[in-house]
């Protein structure tokens, strides 16, 4: 196991066991403390809990080298997770505004709510201190390793801290304000599953274009053509072709020198260019470069 491997699953293996200790906490609260915006929560928190599996097992695979049914590598596992994390999201998300918004219909309808206890109200407070430190130290770990799937379970982290704090507002409300505002606490429930939904969405989108092979941002592919182009000896780039794959980046590309150029020289030129875009982009990356003579060269022999 590498080093990004081992900084992967000690973060992961964190969130984790914080998880399992919030999911125990958060169904008692919710059963014992009354509170159906709590119970909800934990359910939210066993969706994270998933996720940290999901991370677990797909990194583990995406980590692997390139093998004979895997040309590009296994990056594009990675990849996987993280649309499987954002999809659990979205679920969880549908999920909570469903039971929220039956209560809110059952309390219309002249269904009483129970009082939420203290209990609740204590373990709502303890879980947002928990996911906040949880999702800072995450994000701060996926970023350092470039992992897509770590950033992807460090927002999770957040959108259950802010479910927990729109639990705790609407617990706050339905102990202290009296009865008819018992209905606060389902409502908080449904307003934070919005949060969660958009959180779930903004995650898939980016690992849908991915998996459709869609291009590098346009000032990537500038950044790109830019450190191929300071490369002497060569004189334009075209065809230019970008993917990304996993935490890492595959370029096609043509690049255009002088025709008079051995293959041996015309080679050294390309592996500086390789060279030049792997240390921006990381040593990971897959680049292709095919020589083709320049325009200039071609009219010089003819």
């Amino acid at each position: 196991m590498d080093v990004r491997e081992k900084e992967i699953y000690k973060v992961t293996l964190t969130g984790s066991l914080v998880n399992a200790v919030l999911i125990v906490l958060k169904f008692v609260a919710g059963i014992v403390g009354k509170s159906s915006a709590m119970v909800a929560d934990a359910v939210h928190s066993l969706s994270d809990f998933i996720s940290d599996v999901i991370v677990l097992v797909f990194v583990k695979i995406a980590g692997r080298p390139k093998d004979k049914s895997h040309d590009y590598g296994h990056g594009k596992f990675e990849t996987l997770a993280t649309a499987i994390i954002g999809i659990l999201l979205i679920c969880a998300g549908i999920g909570l505004m469903i039971n929220g918004i039956e209560s809110i219909v059952d309390n219309i309808n002249g269904a009483s709510l129970e009082r939420p206890t203290m209990l609740a109200l204590v373990v709502a407070v303890f879980s947002i201190i928990s996911k906040e430190w949880l999702y800072l130290y995450t994000l701060r770990t996926g970023k350092r390793v470039e992992s897509q799937a770590v950033i992807a379970n460090a927002w999770h982290h957040r959108s259950d801290a802010v479910s927990s704090l729109g639990t705790l507002i609407g617990i706050s409300g339905a102990m202290f304000l009296g009865e008819k505002w018992r209905i606060l606490d389902p409502i908080a429930a449904v307003v934070v599953s919005v949060m969660i939904i958009k959180s779930g969405y903004d995650i898939v989108r980016p690992c849908i274009d991915e998996l459709l092979e869609a291009s590098l941002p346009e000032d990537k592919e500038k950044e790109i053509v830019d450190l191929v182009m300071g490369v002497p000896g060569i004189d334009f780039v075209s065809n230019l072709r970008t993917r990304r794959i996993g935490n890492g980046i595959a370029v096609d590309l043509h690049a255009k020198m002088d025709g008079n150029l051995t293959l041996s020289d015309a080679h050294e030129i390309a592996t500086e260019a390789e060279n030049a875009v792997k240390q921006v982009f990381g040593p990971n990356t897959i680049i292709n470069i095919h020589m083709e003579p320049s325009m200039k060269s071609v009219k010089t022999n003819g």
